[in-house]
């Protein structure tokens, strides 16, 4: 799934652990976000940063409520996981599921190597197009490669999505970084 979303929780001073939610990617996301924000301990201090009701957090975070997409949002940009986002459009959200692809915002080295091998097969996927669509249409006999052609297109565009993805989620620590 993804990597900071399914992190196992480890023992932190948040009260109490919602033994109930602890499989939940919301309280998952919350209870990792409260190690540098003490905020986030309690679901009342939350849900009042989230502006939304302590009860509607709770049912959220207990699997009970689907959250709505402002709310996804907003806990996305308050625990400062965006990868929240990606997760709720692929996965909660009906036409999300028909349209978006998980990402996974792994390691830099591995998403560089996934990017790059994508990148590559770039000028022979470019010559396909060429090749099937110079006549301005796809008949029967080059459907089959067409399809490809988009496949190999969406695991390309789920590798730059993934990296994009990365640089957000770890914008603040390399500019903080390049201060030092």
């Amino acid at each position: 799934m993804y990597c900071y979303i399914s992190e196992v929780l480890e023992e932190h001073d948040m009260s109490k652990k919602a033994t109930k939610a602890l499989n939940n990617p919301y309280y998952i996301a919350r209870y990792n976000a409260s190690k540098n924000n003490p905020n986030l301990t309690s679901r009342e201090k939350t849900a009042e940063i989230l502006n939304i009701d302590r009860t509607r957090l709770s049912r959220i975070e207990l699997g009970m409520s689907v959250p709505y997409p402002e709310e996804v949002l907003a806990m996305a940009d308050v625990y400062e996981i965006p990868e929240l986002c990606n997760m709720y459009c692929s996965g909660e959200c009906a036409i999300g599921r028909e349209t978006v692809k998980p990402i996974n915002a792994d390691s830099l080295d591995r998403l560089i190597l996934q990017f790059l091998g994508s990148s590559q097969k770039m000028e022979n996927i470019t010559e396909q197009l060429i090749n099937i669509t110079s006549d301005g249409i796809v008949d029967e006999g080059e459907l089959e490669q067409f399809d490809s052609v988009l496949s190999e297109l969406e695991k390309m565009s789920v590798n730059i999505q993934s990296l994009m993805m990365w640089a957000k989620k770890n914008k603040d620590s390399i500019m903080s970084k390049r201060g030092n």
